[in-house]
């Protein structure tokens, strides 16, 4: 089957970003970059660099903000980029930061952002050159109160590769994007909850001899108006609350978005093979203390393979002394010898 190539402005499944320092504290200097292009918030007038990793503006409804992003070229030749805004999504499996690929309509912060005519047609950045962009935020009238976060996309026009899709081939085109945060003011309700806490286990076929183990699912749900950055206890327990797991309060190091919600798995080795275990999953958030949540599941851990060998055994030794005693019963009985009736006279 010939390469189908993918439509002028690529095919993305999610576009993900490096993880820069977010809840609007202070920035890291890092802007987004594959090695190739870059794209970051334009430096100050006669400045090289920025201090900014990321956009962050604050407008109440009806408001009018303007920046600028700019896309530097670091290669030895001409790149030509669709450039776009859009919103931003979690990642469902795994919850990493992504941006909508073109084909995906935004919804949100992306229809708030007005780029420059030029834009509608592909922008070419001579090499080792960089192209600024200005643009406008118009935060509308109805905006609700919280944070809205999406970003500015440069997708690189040049087919890079090619990978299966199902059963056809689709051409690729790799992006980066800058991300920006707008937040409306008004109250802010953080919101947090986990859910869905499941547990898979994997027995071995000798059980005892070999270790049993598991896989730990659970969702994590943003259920406010601004992002959180979670963290995470997981613990179980066995019969008369006897400790079989305990994992202390982690950072996930990810950025949960309002309204968004991930699925995370975590190996379980060493799991038990014989018990009854409940498990507990924690999550709070560092920004906000009182802000926790949890949710567990129990489960019966039962060693299956030795449980069914030993039903197997104890069913086939009652057959053999059922057949046993059909066979005993099924026998004739001896015959007794003939009485002697003759009588002495």
């Amino acid at each position: 089957m010939r390469p189908r190539t993918a439509s002028p402005y690529g095919r993305l499944v999610a576009l993900l970003l490096p993880v820069a320092a977010l809840l609007f504290g202070a920035p890291v200097a890092s802007a987004a970059d594959n090695g190739t292009w870059g794209v970051f918030p334009t430096p100050p007038p006669g400045a090289a660099t920025t201090d900014r990793a990321y956009f962050f503006h604050q407008g109440a409804a009806g408001s009018t903000v303007a920046d600028s992003v700019t896309i530097l070229n670091s290669s030895d030749k001409e790149l030509t980029f669709r450039v776009f805004a859009t919103d931003a999504v979690n990642t469902r499996v795994g919850g990493a930061f992504a941006l909508l690929p073109v084909e995906t309509k935004p919804k949100d912060v992306g229809t708030w952002i007005t780029l420059p005519p030029e834009t509608a047609h592909p922008v070419t950045v001579p090499p080792k050159g960089r192209k600024d962009v200005p643009f406008t935020v118009r935060v509308p009238e109805d905006a609700a109160p919280g944070d809205h976060i999406g970003g500015i996309v440069a997708l690189n026009t040049a087919v890079e590769g090619v990978r299966q899709d199902g059963r056809v081939q689709v051409g690729v085109r790799r992006s980066v994007g800058a991300r920006l945060y707008v937040r409306v003011p008004g109250p802010a309700t953080p919101g947090l909850s986990v859910e869905d806490v499941r547990v898979e286990r994997h027995a071995p076929l000798l059980p005892w001899v070999e270790s049993a183990s598991a896989t730990l699912s659970y969702s994590l749900v943003n259920r406010g108006n601004v992002v959180v950055e979670p963290r995470v206890t997981v613990s179980a327990e066995g019969l008369f609350g006897r400790t079989v797991l305990d994992r202390p309060v982690r950072d996930l190091k990810l950025v949960l978005l309002p309204g968004q919600r991930i699925e995370l798995t975590e190996p379980w080795p060493d799991a038990p093979q014989s018990d009854r275990v409940h498990v507990h999953v924690k999550a709070d958030a560092t920004a906000y203390p009182d802000l926790r949540a949890q949710a567990g599941t129990d489960f019966l851990a039962v060693p299956w393979p030795a449980v069914g060998a030993v039903l197997l055994l104890a069913g086939t030794t009652l057959a053999l002394r059922v057949l046993r005693r059909r066979r005993h019963r099924a026998e004739p009985e001896p015959s007794e010898p003939a009485a002697d009736l003759a009588e002495a006279h």
